[in-house]
C-alpha cells in the first residue's frame, strides 16, 4: 500500500516503478481513501497498541494506493525493497530511504507474512479485481 504522505507528495509513480523494476507483477491496483473506521479494521491487529488511534487517523488523512503484488518470495523481497520502518535506518536504494518522511509517514505498507498478505489483499480486492 502506498500511504497518504507518498500519494500526496506525488511519489506513487516512482514507487510503482521501483516495485516493477524489482521484478514484482502488479495483479491488482486501486486508489481509494479509507475512513478512520475502515483503517481501524485494517489495522485491528494493533488495536491494543498506543499508536493505534494515530495510525488510523493518519491512514485516513488522504488517498492511498492499494496493490497486490506477485513474485517468488514476494513478502521477504518486498520487505527488503521497502526498507526499515524508520527511514533513518533504511538502506540506500529502498523505497523508504528514498520517499519516507518519518516512522509514521514511511511511504508504504508491506505485509509481514504470506498469510497476512492474503488477508490484506482480500481486504481491498475481490477475486474479480485481480488479473492472472
Amino acid at each position: 500500500m502506498i500511504k497518504p504522505d507518498a500519494f500526496k507528495d506525488g511519489h506513487s509513480g516512482g514507487i510503482l516503478k521501483m516495485i516493477e523494476e524489482a521484478g514484482f507483477k502488479i495483479v491488482a491496483l486501486k486508489a481509494t481513501q479509507l475512513s478512520a473506521a475502515v483503517a481501524g479494521k485494517f489495522y485491528a491487529v494493533h488495536q491494543e497498541r498506543p499508536f493505534y488511534n494515530d495510525l488510523c487517523n493518519y491512514m485516513s488523512s488522504g488517498p492511498i494506493i492499494a496493490a497486490i503484488l506477485e513474485k517468488d518470495n514476494a513478502v521477504a523481497d518486498f520487505r527488503k525493497l521497502i526498507g526499515a520502518t524508520n527511514p533513518a535506518d533504511a538502506e540506500e536504494g529502498t523505497i523508504r530511504k528514498k520517499y519516507a518522511k518519518s516512522i509514521e509517514a514511511n511511504a508504504v505498507h508491506g505485509s509481514d507474512s504470506d498469510e497476512n498478505a492474503a488477508i490484506e489483499g482480500s481486504f481491498f480486492f475481490s477475486e474479480f479485481e485481480r488479473v492472472q
